[in-house]
């Protein structure tokens, strides 16, 4: 009787979901499970802590794929002041790791709550513009949007971690962009951002500014700033058409190529699947990109659309500059490579991502509060 119980469960979960975002996930995390075997010199303890931290992801993202859109309306004010807590609280109790202080110790998991406000930032913009929807509440919108975004970002920033700012940042302008903002007012604000580049270079830190300007020539440095875009560059190229073969990479296993595991992963793959492996990847990505689109399309209320366009665009943006500072075209920021990179956090943020996505696309109306 328990065991029917548990299996009728989970088919009504598995029911829910979007068949097609959940297989390609599950090949993209299969490609990213034998990644992670081979970067790491076939060590089954971090393997194994990949499945585990992806297994309670594909779960937690099967729960919100049949939570409705009106209850993700009302837990939108929830989710972001609870990262935003949690944020304060890493200024205080954060675990302090490689000079980035990003993690609370919960014992069992290290939690990174700046992954939460990927979901949280997007989530009460969209809830703001479904409240206040209209030509006449632009100028508050703005103000309120701007707010939003600032607070969690200037928390971020002091941790300090770019990458996961430029994410929120511009996850956050986008839901902006689509909520009804004008060109004017966006023009207004890109010239601002581009008359305060000075204050914001003068804000970075010394390696930070090094990765950028070591982008222009990256053997300035070799051994220093320039040396992970060079070995990262190496090593892709040195995959060819069909690549060296999985678990022959000698870019990792030589220890030449750094962060395997997480941030470099992609090239882990270009290595070992060459450009077929690579192409297949960016394939598979590009379909989820455009299922999310489409539903967000398709979305039966300002709050749907812009919630499942924002989640969609955070995906586009993981990929676009993991990939890029991978061979060699961005800044190194330090973002990993959704659904494929080790990380509990950043698994469960996306997998959350993905379930609200298939949330709105199988609630296609909104219940009135």
């Amino acid at each position: 009787m328990i065991l029917q119980t548990i299996k009728t469960s989970i088919f009504k979960l598995f029911k829910s979901c979007d068949l097609q975002i959940l297989t390609i996930s599950l090949i993209l995390i299969i490609i990213g499970t034998a990644a992670i075997y081979s970067a790491s010199s076939l060590d089954t303890t971090k393997t194994l802590l990949h499945i585990r931290n992806f297994s309670i992801a594909i779960f937690l993202m099967l729960l919100v794929s049949k939570v409705p859109i009106s209850l993700l309306l009302r837990l939108s004010i929830f989710v972001y002041f609870f990262g935003l807590l949690l944020l304060i609280l890493v200024e205080f109790f954060g675990t302090n790791i490689n000079g980035a202080k990003r993690w609370l110790d919960l014992g069992f998991f290290k939690l990174q709550p700046s992954e939460l406000m990927k979901i949280g930032v997007p989530f009460l913009l969209a809830w703001l513009y479904e409240k206040f929807e209209g030509p006449k509440f632009s100028a508050l919108n703005l103000i309120l949007g701007s707010v939003i975004i600032a607070v969690p970002l200037f928390f971020i920033v002091r941790q300090p971690d770019l990458g996961t700012s430029i994410l929120i940042a511009s996850a956050g302008f986008f839901v902006l962009y689509l909520g009804g903002i004008s060109k004017k007012i966006i023009l207004f604000l890109l010239l601002i951002f581009i008359v305060s580049g000075p204050i914001i270079w003068t804000s970075l830190h010394d390696y930070q500014q090094e990765r950028v300007l070591i982008l222009l020539d990256p053997s300035k440095d070799p051994r220093g700033a320039g040396y992970h875009t060079i070995q990262s560059s190496i090593a892709v190229g040195s995959g060819g058409i069909s690549g060296k073969g999985w678990t022959e990479g000698t870019q990792s296993h030589l220890d030449f190529l750094p962060e395997t595991t997480t941030d470099f992963i992609f090239a882990v793959i270009g290595e070992e699947f060459g450009l077929l492996g690579c192409t297949t990847i960016i394939i598979l990505y590009l379909i989820i990109i455009g299922k999310g689109l489409a539903i967000s399309l398709n979305a039966p209320s300002n709050f749907g659309r812009l919630v499942s366009a924002s989640f969609t665009f955070i995906i586009f943006i993981y990929v676009f500059v993991n990939m890029g500072m991978v061979i060699g075209i961005l800044p190194i920021v330090g973002i990993p490579l959704p659904l494929i990179s080790y990380g509990g956090s950043s698994a469960v943020s996306i997998m959350i991502s993905l379930g609200v996505i298939m949330s709105i696309n199988n609630h296609r109306r909104l219940v009135p509060n």
